[in-house]
Order: structure tokens, then sequence, then C-alpha cells
């Protein structure tokens, strides 16, 4: 019988660098009151957010999707020829094909990598940054660029207060390599498909969701995930400095916070609150929030942080990193 040889990677994997994009043209509560029956503080009771960012029409999500990319490359210090594989996880590219990463990889110098777009919604980004691990883990990669990309706007009725004031634009990347300790935990990942039409596309065009029922589901089902993200990670929640869910919705960012807490997480974690000023980006929201959250200090290298995507699917996925 002809045996086949198999590769062994590195011991483990970590962040080598981040990056994020976003449009230029703030949109306001008040913006969206004058075209939709909502006012500033109806948002911000209900989902926290106080502006957002949209994309102009000539704007595409491979376009912002180089832009977050190049910059983690940047941040890492690396060139686009010590890539070998790019991950683009998305939920909005207008069609299924092309993808996004070979043409994302193209502008950005990546020759010839491989290349793939990963549709887990919201948790796409943890989805792609547990592919990336587990391939360099492997030996099948040495590093990969895992993209978050976004244009929800298109694909969000533009006067349906429900869903219009939520949704934004934007990309956050990461650079993942090789390391000799871990700093990329294990990911925890599954699906809820009783659930699928809590979240789906009307008439095949717009973006619907039953958002009681997600509210519901996310309050109560996501933080007992954050905790076996956390016993795979082999840690306690009075380890985690700070935390990073994906940016649905502040009250339940809170809810995720709150019971944390109550669990033995320190009064000083630092909670991501990013979905104030840059609305929900599905697979670019923890990425992005990462990123600003280091810009603005309040994250620093070494930090221990959680991380949870949840989303249509319904899917939801989380590592502990430790943050770049």
């Amino acid at each position: 019988m002809t045996e086949l040889r198999l590769t062994t990677g590195a011991k483990a994997s970590r962040i080598l660098g981040v990056g994020s994009f976003q449009p230029e043209r703030v949109v306001t509560n008040d913006d969206l009151s004058k075209i939709m029956d909502t006012d500033d503080q109806w948002i911000r009771d209900r989902v926290g957010i106080i502006e957002r960012r949209f994309a102009d029409k000539d704007t595409l999500l491979v376009d912002m999707a180089v832009e977050a990319g190049s910059r983690a490359l940047a941040d890492a210090g690396a060139d686009p020829s010590e890539v070998d594989t790019v991950i683009v996880p998305n939920c909005t590219m207008p069609s299924p094909i092309p993808n996004a990463a070979a043409q994302v990889a193209d502008r950005i110098g990546v020759k010839a990598p491989g290349a793939f777009d990963l549709n887990a919604a919201c948790a796409g980004f943890c989805y792609g940054l547990g592919v990336a691990s587990d391939l360099i883990r492997s030996g099948s990669a040495e590093k990969v660029l895992v993209i978050g990309a976004e244009k929800l706007t298109d694909s969000v009725d533009p006067v349906d207060r429900a869903n219009a004031i939520i949704f934004a634009d934007g990309a956050g990347a990461a650079l993942v390599g090789a390391s000799d300790e871990p700093h990329i935990s294990p990911v925890v990942w599954g699906s809820a498909g009783d659930l699928v039409d809590t979240i789906y596309m009307r008439d095949h065009r717009y973006i619907y969701q039953e958002g009681q029922a997600v509210f519901r589901w996310a309050t109560t089902k996501i933080a007992p995930i954050a905790f076996d993200v956390l016993k795979a990670a082999g840690i306690t929640p009075s380890d985690v400095d700070v935390l990073i869910p994906h940016q649905a919705n502040l009250r339940i960012v809170e809810a995720i916070a709150k019971k944390l807490r109550a669990a033995g997480a320190r009064e000083d974690m630092v909670v991501a609150d990013d979905i104030k000023y840059s609305g929900n980006t599905s697979s670019a929201s923890i990425p992005m929030a990462l990123d600003h959250m280091r810009k603005a200090g309040t994250v620093k290298p070494g930090d221990v942080a959680l991380i949870v995507g949840f989303g249509a699917g319904l899917s939801y996925a989380g590592q502990v990193i430790i943050c770049p």
C-alpha cells in the first residue's frame, strides 16, 4: 500500500498584525431620521449606535478588503510575497463568482496564493481565524491573511428602520503566522440551523431578521459559548483582559460582559463598544474593533482577548487570542 507524506507545521500560531478600513461618509442617527420614522434616542436605546459609515456607490467590498489587508501587512512589517493564503470572510459579495479573495490578493500583491471566501456571516472572522491557525499548525500554510469585509448597505432596504439603522460598511484584517507559544486558542464553533429563518435575504435582495428572536438567542446562548471558549483555551474569566464580541447590538455586548463578570471576570475587563461609531459590520466587526482599540490604547500588546462572533445561520465561533 502506498503511504502518503503528511506535512507538519508550527507548534502554534499568532496574529502578527491587524488593520482596518472604513469609508469616509459618516451617517448619524439624525441623518437617518430624515428618511425614515426614527430618531436619535430611539436608535441609541435599542442598539446603542450613534453613527456608522456608509460606502459610496462606486466603492466595492473588494476595495475595502484591499485597504484593510494592506494595513495589516504594514502593521506586521510583512511583505505580500510572504503570504501564501488569503481568506476573505464575507456575506455581501454581489455574486459568488468570482470570489473576493483572489481579486484582493492580486491587488495587494500576493501572487498565486490559496484564496477563498468564507461565509459564516457575522461569525466569519472567527471562522476564518480558526481555519488560518489550523492551516499554519498543519504545515499547509506559513502566513495567512484573513480579511473580514462587508458592504452591507448594498443588502439593506434603506428605509427599513429595523435593519437600516444597524448595518454599515467596512473591513478588518489580521495576518496570522507561526509562533513558538500559543497565541490563538483552538476555535469553538457551531450553529443553530433550526433558527435559520430568523435571519435571511428577503426576496433574495434585502437582509431581514427577526430582531427579538435573534436578541433572545444571543443574550442567552452566546455567554455559555464564551465559557466554552475559555475552557478550550485553558483559562478562566478572571484571566481575560479584553472582551471583543461581534458588534451586533450594544445591549447584547453588555449582556455578555455582565454574565462573564458574574462568573469571575474582572471589573476592569475592557469591553469593545465599537458599534457606537461603526455600526454592525458583520464579519468585519471584530478585527475592526481590535484595530480601533489598539490605536486608542485601550488594548495593549500581550493582553488576553476573548473574541466571539455570532450571526446568520445561526452560526457562532470564538477564540482566545494574545493581542499583537
